[in-house]
């Protein structure tokens, strides 16, 4: 059988960065020839970054990829990496109008309207192109609003072994180019993603790539995007199937690097004489021939690398460390504020600060006030020792004085302008000092209204936003697990822990004096907003109908809170934000 050397380089690009995503894109490909490489891949939307939204509505930004995209094949041929074809990701556009409106496509839009591309770099030329087939509209994805979709299917003969090439979303829906490449004898499908994280999904992700290399009848070579952007994060954990699903090979999560194996495949046999063919779903089958003659097995073969999988919170903890690292890096901030309360979970948004920026980045402040009890003070204190970070403390006593004496507050408003004035201060000192403040709300708190706007809410990113309260319990315990099976110190504090969770804005508060047992809350709210359960449902389960009832109404008048939460790392199947878009202004009530 002919052999391949072929390179899946997991590369985190950054959005809008044209030339710095060509300079990463001209590294990793040197890196691949030095490792004798016979053929280069990069995940989806390299070139530009991943999701672009409305930046694919700019003719200027097309235009600016695609002639970069250009000048990138002839950079590489220049550098002495033109023999090495390279698969990269662009945005490119469309060069007829598109069919009218039809079963399958609700759309007709004009040439020159984008669309989400690949491309095959070789000697200096852009040998083969092709746009996404199958355009996903659901959960985080609209792109439907964006693109226009492709009806080819590039065949790229490399070394006497067919290469057929696909975009993410192509394999997630039946047919299309995975049918196609079956219909076309590939002998390779190589599929380039970036294909959003959500817990527990790997498995599912595997699965799907098995299945696909069984209908393709072919080894199936998946390249992820890793990195985060805004909310998204991506995992990487490129994979390689044979066609009986077999795992040849697997990078790690979040994790950039270069995957690299040795393939037998079988010799091409398809006859190449100009002449295109229609297959699966209406798609065109193009062949381009870079090289006919086999090349033999290596004789020093590479040891395909078989990344182990993370368990369940390692991975979540990854996600949520590699959101805020990108977030805070790509966006050009060099340190972190965070108010440290003594609670779990600003004790959780440090220690992952710390991991994601590294301690002498992150400034804790702790901002008492006659409400809040010494032992947080000193757990707040004990956090900082622990971890390292920079830590001081601001009593918020003598300004909350001088409001009360001024507007005579009582109750909630009482308790709010607590929160507001530490708001207040984190906001005064960020302007000051340069720092970009944490906001530390949870799921469950914001899924029931439970944060103060332009209190604890203030903020530039929420590195918990999506983790429900009972989740942040257990990852909390878990880093400590993790640091004392290091030898390290456990950052947070046991006393953080085991004490009842309290925002400690009157006497004796405790935040079930208003809310339920957190595992029973989450389980409602996890069924109520990711799984679209009416009330009616969840009662079935066996929850108490008045409870039910309370937890949907707090979660649906909350909604005009959320909005103005700042955006935070995406870990479930539908977060509060790109995921879950409910009206604001909304008379529509379950009933039962």
């Amino acid at each position: 059988m002919p052999s391949l050397r072929l390179a899946l380089n997991q590369v985190d690009s950054v959005v809008g960065d044209l030339d710095g995503n060509a300079e990463l894109i001209v590294r990793w490909t040197r890196h691949a020839a030095e490792q004798g490489a016979h053929l280069v891949a990069f995940p989806e939307l390299t070139l530009t970054g991943y999701p672009i939204e409305d930046l694919a509505l700019r003719p200027s930004f097309i235009e600016a990829s695609r002639a970069t995209l250009v000048a990138l094949a002839a950079r590489l041929q220049a550098e002495g990496l033109g023999d090495i074809p390279v698969v990269v990701g662009y945005l490119g556009k469309s060069l007829t109008d598109t069919p009218e409106p039809g079963p399958e496509r609700t759309w007709g839009l004009p040439a020159g309207s984008p669309q989400n591309c690949a491309a095959l770099l070789h000697k200096g030329e852009v040998v083969a192109r092709l746009a996404k087939h199958h355009l996903p509209n659901y959960g985080v994805f609209d792109e439907f609003r964006y693109f226009v979709p492709g009806d080819t299917l590039p065949v790229v003969r490399l070394h006497g072994i067919d290469v057929a090439l696909a975009v993410c979303e192509d394999i997630w829906q039946d047919g299309g180019r995975v049918q196609a490449a079956r219909q076309a004898d590939a002998g390779l499908l190589l599929v380039i993603n970036a294909s959003p994280y959500e817990a527990r999904r790997g498995a599912e992700r595997l699965e799907l790539v098995r299945r696909r290399a069984a209908e393709a009848d072919c080894t199936l070579a998946y390249v992820n995007l890793v990195g985060g952007q805004d909310e998204l994060v991506f995992d990487g954990q490129s994979v390689v199937v044979a066609t009986d699903g077999a795992v040849l090979a697997r990078a790690p999560q979040f994790e950039a690097g270069c995957l690299l194996l040795d393939l037998d495949l079988p010799a091409a046999t398809a006859p190449v004489d100009g002449t295109t063919r229609i297959v699966a779903d209406g798609l065109e089958i193009r062949r381009t021939v870079l090289s006919e003659e086999p090349l033999p097995a290596p004789e020093e073969p590479v040891a395909p690398g078989r990344a182990p999988e993370m368990d369940e919170l390692e991975e979540i903890y990854a996600a949520l460390v590699c959101g805020l690292r990108a977030y805070v890096e790509k966006n050009g901030f060099t340190s972190v504020l965070i108010g440290l309360s003594g609670g779990i979970d600003s004790a959780l948004v440090a220690a992952i600060a710390v991991d994601a920026v590294g301690a002498e980045h992150v400034h804790g402040v702790s901002m008492p006030s006659a409400y809040s009890s010494q032992h947080s003070r000193d757990d707040a204190a004990e956090l900082a020792e622990n971890t390292g970070l920079h830590f001081r403390t601001v009593p918020i006593a003598p300004m909350f004085d001088a409001y009360m004496s001024a507007l005579g507050l009582s109750g909630l408003a009482e308790e709010n302008l607590q929160s507001r004035l530490r708001g207040t201060l984190l906001m005064a000192i960020s302007n000051q000092e340069g720092h970009i403040v944490l906001a530390p709300g949870n799921k469950s708190e914001l899924a029931v209204g439970y944060s103060t706007l332009y209190g604890d809410s203030v903020g530039a990113f929420g590195p918990i936003k999506d983790v429900y309260k009972s989740l942040v319990f257990r990852l909390a315990r878990w880093r400590n697990e993790a640091a004392a099976k290091r030898g390290e110190t456990p950052p947070i504090p046991e006393n953080t822990l085991t004490k009842p969770p309290s925002a400690e804005l009157r006497p004796g508060q405790v935040d079930t004096d208003s809310l339920p047992e957190y595992d029973v809350l989450d389980a409602i709210l996890s069924a109520y907003v990711e799984q679209d359960r009416g009330l009616a449902e969840i009662v079935a389960d066996g929850y108490d109908p008045t409870l039910v009832e309370r937890v949907i109404r707090l979660v649906d008048t909350a909604e005009y809170k959320r909005r103005q939460y700042p955006p935070g790392t995406k870990i479930s199947p539908k977060n509060f934000g790109r995921d879950r878009r409910q009206p604001i202004t909304n008379r529509w009530r379950e009933r039962q």
